[in-house]
């Protein structure tokens, strides 16, 4: 499959800026064979093979000796001890680009990272595929059911596996492996349940009491359990918007999917033809376009932050992010036919605050982009 990852033009500046670059993301996102296929000019050496764990562990100063420079250590937050001496060996040498690491458990990664190479590593994420990376490749469905119930896990795509086959194989494989790692759950099947009433919840503002009463758990083991989610990079928390403009503002988060295929499967959706008439085909569509936005701007190295804005009456704005100091909103719909009451959010809190805006688009289902006087009629398809 000959599809290129848009993370790799910054990581190729920043190589030149910084000694050590770590590369971090779900598992099967395709970090390692991107790192190979881009970076050919690197050695790669795989610390989840136990033998070179093992050198690595028990003697790191021969082992860097003879991996010194210009080495990929991927999965290297299983050796935790292994960053201090990285961190001696380049402030010792000052190489820039002298080590790529990757892992896909962001926090034992972040953790090691922030306490021995601080200052010396430029962080990337490398999440499944956004639409720009599929559509160059020619692999973007022009039918968004399809995209949304497929998901965007390079495996899928590479090795053509079913979706369903695929995620149950992923949910049992990597999740609960990871989080066997991180936390001690007695219960396999309450987690699993925990998962998929978190999957209903998509695009909605987390209640913690309503998400663990109905799972059965206390509500800091609900809290637990969503940070672990987020570290593994399954789901993420998009934040409210705080400003002097409404003091009666949501200040909850709300929750996403990084994939929409593994929420379709939580969902027991295992067809795109059922989409349509699926209670959840708004939340899946929104969660999967909020999810692109954060995507790209991670492959892209944009570092954006994203909000959203509702108040007690009920008016929102889906998505919105900062540009000169001026806001960017979002309204997103799963619909193909455009009306004018699919602007009212933008325009409630343009109204409140017109300073603010800078620019105002509507996402909807379907193919046709226009640019009206006051918004942006923005395809799905279109999204970069």
């Amino acid at each position: 499959m000959n599809l290129k990852r848009s993370l790799k033009t910054s990581i190729d500046i920043y190589l030149e800026k910084y000694p050590v670059i770590t590369l971090t993301g779900p598992r099967q996102s395709g970090k390692t064979t991107f790192l190979k296929d881009e970076f050919p000019e690197y050695r790669y050496v795989n610390l989840e093979n136990p033998d070179t764990r093992n050198f690595a562990i028990n003697d790191p100063n021969a082992f860097l000796k003879l991996y010194d420079k210009y080495v990929i250590f991927d999965e290297v937050q299983r050796t935790p001890a292994l960053f201090s001496y990285i961190q001696a060996l380049v402030d010792e040498n000052k190489i820039m680009g002298q080590f790529i690491l990757s892992g896909s458990q962001n926090f034992h990664l972040i953790q090691n990272i922030t306490q021995s190479l601080a200052g010396r590593v430029a962080l990337f994420r490398l999440l499944p595929f956004d639409f720009s990376e599929l559509r160059q490749a020619g692999l973007l469905d022009t039918d968004f059911t399809v995209n949304m119930q497929k998901g965007f896990y390079p495996a899928i795509y590479d090795r053509n596996i079913p979706s369903k086959m695929f995620y149950s194989n992923y949910i049992q494989t990597y999740i609960e492996r990871d989080l066997s790692e991180i936390i001690h759950i007695r219960d396999l099947k309450l987690f699993r349940n925990f998962i998929s009433l978190c999957a209903a919840r998509a695009g909605n503002v987390i209640n913690l009491n309503s998400l663990a009463n109905e799972c059965g758990i206390s509500q800091p083991t609900a809290k637990s359990w969503l940070s672990v989610l987020e570290s593994s990079y399954i789901i993420f928390q998009l934040q409210p918007y705080f400003s002097n403009i409404n003091k009666r503002v949501t200040k909850s988060p709300k929750l996403y999917f990084y994939d929409s295929g593994l929420l379709c499967h939580l969902l027991k959706i295992n067809d795109a033809g059922s989409i349509p008439l699926s209670f959840h085909k708004g939340s899946i569509f929104e969660n999967m376009i909020v999810a692109e936005y954060v995507k790209s701007s991670y492959h892209l190295n944009l570092l954006r932050d994203f909000w959203f804005w509702r108040d007690s009456a009920g008016h929102e704005v889906d998505l919105f992010w900062q540009d000169d100091e001026r806001l960017n909103l979002i309204e997103i719909k799963a619909t193909q036919t455009i009306m004018s009451d699919l602007f009212k959010g933008m325009s409630y809190f343009e109204n409140l605050a017109p300073q603010l805006v800078k620019s105002k688009s509507l996402v909807y289902a379907g193919m046709e982009n226009q640019q009206r006087s006051g918004e942006n009629v923005v395809s799905w398809y279109s999204l970069d």
